[in-house]
């Protein structure tokens, strides 16, 4: 039996079909990731599955008696507390609890009895608050009323009503958006242990890496099921891709082959008979498929000037807002051109102040800060998109932002990141998230700046661009500071971490897997299960491993620089020769000693760009296997 079956599905929005005869089925218990490129359909399969949406052909059909969980749209509001918004989610619950209260009948209590102890209705309030607990509500915070909280934390509150419900199918879209690290880590646990079905759409690749067993392509208006995970369908559709190229190519031949048959013997009475024949085979041969695949997304940094270390000092430092305490202290810190650090810490804890004081938006409050001369700093936040001019377009923003730069300049920059002509001059208001994300990576990058402070960059990115920003960010030459709850992007790019906590912000001697232990041995610690954890593990990992491999490549990008400097010169030098030689009035201005010295001193151009051409070739493969 299925929880849910589609069938032969069709959705359309503005006349345009998304869906086409699309089908799945989903069974107890099981976890599907739903992937495709934007626009192709997801969130409004799943609006679709919820009732929100009306399908224009097809079947949607849910088991019977299988409740739906999601995530509504709509942040909940009101005086309730966070505890009590949560457990009004079962709507059963609340019922038999008011009935109990009024209804006087003694029958009717014991069925209103038995049925709230098969629904474990005396386990909700620890259940409802461990949940408010993993995606970072306190118990102080639990008792506040949920409109005293900004919209982000409110949907939070929504995300958690959702899995307190913990239905047969747990229909999920981003959910990790609104979520810290530390959040978004305890919820990839909890949907491991879920026991009921899962649709999960995501762009975090780390999420459909270890939650899904199967994964769910939207494409060209059908859905097609990868056993596995994302990893395993990545591999399965490029095999599958490969094939179908194959495939084409010996139809493609042999076609060919029958049709050179049928041009030269057509005409031949003795000859006739088997082109006729061949023709029929001809019309046999199946149709060559299309191959369609994804045009590469690139992200391309531009590469800064190098600065001695350290390109940031911070000693005794403390940092806050006017007239308030300090939100961090004694921090003592340092940054060199060469690191990679991404900052752990939960929401609240002093993060996104402490990216503000090394991006100069914040003074420190006391102690000293100390920055390398001619340092510039690349700073990316969310909020800024709220700063773009809606009317303005992408290349009217870069324009404001290098005045003295040529407009194909400013093109240059944005199409760094992927945005073209037409979507440089197209209005701001009319962009996708993903592309306003992009300019602002654009904005933020336009003075090739040697340090890049990224604040949850990857938000509104698909995954493809996530893997672009990931490329983009292994290969720049300058130091990054990351703060994202994507553990993907962390794992791949952070050599240190730095853990903000208690007011201050100190390594954490670890990688994800300890931080990953750490908040379970706090959060067992909290609900009297454990002891008090240590502060941090101590363990060589691999992240070190990679600070120190890049710094051990530092001087091989260094030397493959000089070699290309050096060609360049050798080559202009050996096209002067070449001109000379190649002058017929050369032979009479010149004596013959001259000739003589540029021919030989071409033959040591061509012996000297040969040997460095070849160091460059085995620098490359160097670097690459690095």
């Amino acid at each position: 039996m299925t929880v849910l079956a589609i069938r032969d599905l069709t959705l359309r929005i503005a006349g345009r079909a998304l869906l086409e005869g699309a089908s799945l089925a989903v069974d107890p218990g099981r976890k599907i990731g739903l992937v495709g490129r934007n626009g192709a359909g997801k969130s409004t399969l799943l609006r679709a599955i919820t009732g929100e949406a009306q399908p224009d052909g097809g079947e949607i059909r849910l088991a019977s008696r299988a409740q739906l969980g999601h995530v509504a749209q709509e942040a909940p509001e009101g005086a309730a507390s966070l505890l009590e918004t949560v457990l009004a989610a079962d709507e059963e619950r609340a019922a038999l609890l008011a009935e109990a209260e009024t209804n006087p009948d003694a029958a009717r209590l014991a069925e209103i009895h038995d049925r709230l102890i098969a629904i474990r209705a005396d386990s909700a309030p620890a259940r409802a608050a461990a949940i408010l607990s993993g995606l970072g509500f306190d118990a102080e915070a639990q008792a506040r009323p949920v409109g005293e909280f900004s919209g982000g934390w409110r949907m939070r509150v929504a995300l958690a009503r959702a899995l307190f419900l913990e239905p047969d199918l747990l229909l999920l879209d981003e959910p990790t958006n609104h979520l810290d690290l530390e959040a978004a880590l305890w919820l990839e646990g909890w949907l491991a242990r879920f026991p009921g079905a899962v649709i999960l759409v995501s762009h975090d690749r780390g999420l459909l890496e270890r939650v899904p067993d199967a994964i769910a392509h939207l494409d060209r208006g059908r859905i097609t099921l990868y056993p596995g995970n994302f990893a395993n369908f990545v591999r399965v559709r490029a095999e599958r891709q490969a094939q179908q190229r194959a495939q084409n190519e010996r139809v493609a031949a042999e076609r060919a082959r029958i049709q050179a048959f049928v041009d030269r013997f057509r005409a031949k009475a003795t000859k006739a008979r088997q082109a006729q024949s061949r023709l029929k085979a001809l019309e046999r041969l199946p149709p060559i498929e299309a191959v369609v695949e994804d045009q590469p997304v690139r992200f391309d940094f531009p590469e800064p000037a190098d600065l001695p270390p350290p390109i940031l000092a911070l000693s005794r430092v403390a940092v806050g807002y006017d007239g308030r305490r300090p939100v961090l202290r004694n921090l003592d810190l340092r940054l060199d051109q060469e690191d990679r650090v991404a900052l752990l810490g939960a929401n609240g804890n002093g993060k996104s102040t402490l990216a503000k004081l090394l991006a100069g938006r914040l003074e420190p409050m006391a102690g000293e800060l100390r920055r390398a001369p001619r340092l510039k700093v690349g700073y990316f936040a969310q909020h800024q998109t709220e700063e773009l001019d809606p009317r303005g377009t992408p290349l009217s923003h870069m324009q404001a932002a290098l005045p003295h730069a040529t407009e194909t300049a400013c093109r240059s920059q944005l199409a760094r990141f992927g945005l073209d002509a037409d979507r440089a001059e197209t209005e701001v208001a009319a962009l996708s998230g993903g592309e306003k994300a992009r300019l602002l990576l654009a904005l933020c990058t336009r003075e090739a700046p040697q340090l890049l402070i990224l604040d949850e960059p990857t938000n509104h990115l698909d995954i493809d661009a996530r893997e672009a920003l990931v490329k983009a960010l292994a290969e720049f030459r300058g130091a990054v500071l990351l703060i994202s709850h994507d553990p993907h992007l962390v794992e791949l790019i952070a050599d240190r971490l730095w853990l903000v906590a208690d007011g201050t912000v100190r390594q954490f001697d670890g990688d994800l897997d300890d931080y990953r232990a750490l908040l379970a041995e706090r959060a067992r610690a909290a609900n009297g299960n454990g002891t008090k954890p240590e502060a941090a593990p101590t363990r060589t990992d691999a992240r070190r491993d990679r600070a120190e491999a890049r710094a051990a490549q530092a001087p091989l990008r260094a030397r493959v620089k000089e070699i290309e400097a050096l060609l360049e010169r050798l080559n202009r030098e050996a096209a002067l020769i070449e001109a000379k030689l190649g002058d017929p009035a050369t032979y009479t201005r010149f004596k013959p000693e001259d000739i003589t010295w540029a021919n030989t001193r071409r033959a040591a151009i061509a012996r000297e760009v040969e040997a460095l051409e070849q160091e460059w070739l085995d620098l490359h493969e160097r670097l690459e296997a690095a």
